[in-house]
């Protein structure tokens, strides 16, 4: 009932929304296309309807001098993009053309003007415009003037689809914005990790992919190989070094506690409805053992201009702890308890090896550092 309820509720709401978007509604607000194109949808569907006719006609004579007033106050304009302004309205006068030419019968009582060549005229005006601010930004020569250029020949070509020299200006000013980083391969300092060779290689292989993966823009990720095989302007060089690298030995603790229990130790039968029984209490030691191990390790990174001056730098640290605990027994097997014999059946257990140990760090630090990496570079 009440998902009944909640449906119809919705369906009314939604009706009193579009009742609310009527034309007759937008032509009192003033909003003058929407009412001439929602008259004309209705007008679809019934067009014989002459109030809603009516609507329309006065709605497009207001809109079109609405239109006009702007695109004479454009043409007086200095601003750079008073060809773009106009472009619109007449993009907008153009729409209002055709949402009544969608409907035949309403066509020759409205008579509506055709802009379509205005709007060819100024869209390739305002590309131009876009085109030369965009060369005028280029002349700054700075890396933030290239990368505002950029933007302007993107809307430029987005005015002048296919132009060629747009393109070729809009690729020249992206070069130049572009920060090219070559990350270079991870170093390691004060320790071998000879039983982790891979794990180097592949850690350079996924900072690197995740950068390029999660980056600016206007930032670009290269190894060094790819920088020299695709002969990459370098602006940027991201030095990683993993130094003091501590797998300490592994250290126990150990706790001894006493367990006892009365147990029978013999059984003398009187007759066949009578025993008696003669108790005694035995005793057992467990030792417990809780062996532990940590170990860290340090990510330097540091970010260098193509002249090796310094620019930034941090560190990052990763982390291994691993714990496990273990039990032995004396004494009487028959003192335990059947939780204390689970624990003592347990064997005694050693530190993962030292691959495994010096991954985990160096996936934790690789973490850290990306993520600090990105958002240094993310400033620019």
């Amino acid at each position: 009932m009440k998902s009944k309820f909640y449906s119809f509720f919705l369906i009314a709401i939604a009706t009193l929304f579009f009742s609310c978007r009527t034309a007759k509604k937008m032509y009192e607000k003033g909003n003058y296309d929407e009412a001439v194109e929602l008259a004309a949808k209705k007008l679809q569907k019934k067009p014989n309807d002459a109030a809603t006719l009516e609507i329309l006609q006065n709605a497009y004579r207001y809109a079109v001098e609405d239109h006009e007033a702007r695109i004479r106050n454009n043409a007086s304009s200095n601003n750079d993009l008073r060809w773009e302004c106009t472009y619109n309205e007449y993009l907008d006068l153009q729409r209002l053309y055709e949402a009544i030419r969608s409907v035949p019968s309403v066509f020759e009582a409205v008579r509506p003007t055709d802009y379509s060549s205005y709007v060819i005229t100024y869209k390739e005006e305002a590309g131009n415009a876009r085109y030369e601010r965009g060369l005028e930004l280029m002349s700054l020569n700075t890396r933030n003037g290239y990368k505002q250029a950029y933007f302007e020949f993107q809307k430029a070509l987005s005015l002048m689809s296919g132009d060629i020299s747009t393109k070729q200006k809009m690729d020249e000013a992206y070069t130049n914005a572009v920060i090219n980083v070559v990350v270079l391969p991870v170093v390691q300092s004060g320790f071998q990790y000879s039983s982790y060779n891979y794990g180097i290689v592949n850690f350079d292989n996924n900072m690197l992919r995740y950068l390029n993966n999660n980056r600016n823009f206007f930032v670009r990720y290269y190894s060094p190989a790819e920088a020299s095989s695709f002969n990459i302007r370098t602006d940027q060089v991201v030095e990683m070094r993993f130094s003091d690298i501590d797998i300490d030995r592994y250290r126990d603790q150990k706790t001894v506690r006493e367990v006892s229990k009365k147990v029978v130790i013999k059984e003398t039968v009187i007759r066949p409805d009578s025993v008696v029984k003669e108790y005694a209490t035995v005793k057992a030691k467990i030792t417990t053992t809780r062996r532990t191990m940590v170990a860290d390790g340090m990510l330097q990174v540091t970010a260098r201009d193509f002249n090796n001056q310094w620019l930034w730098n941090d560190t990052y640290r990763g982390d291994y702890n691993w714990s496990t605990e273990f039990s032995t027994w004396t004494g009487d097997a028959r003192a335990l308890s059947e939780e204390d014999k689970k624990m003592c059946d347990g064997r005694e257990q050693f530190p993962p090896s030292e691959s495994e140990i010096i991954r985990v760090i160096m996936t934790e630090a690789q973490g850290k550092a990306e993520c600090g990496i990105k958002d240094y570079f993310n400033r620019f």
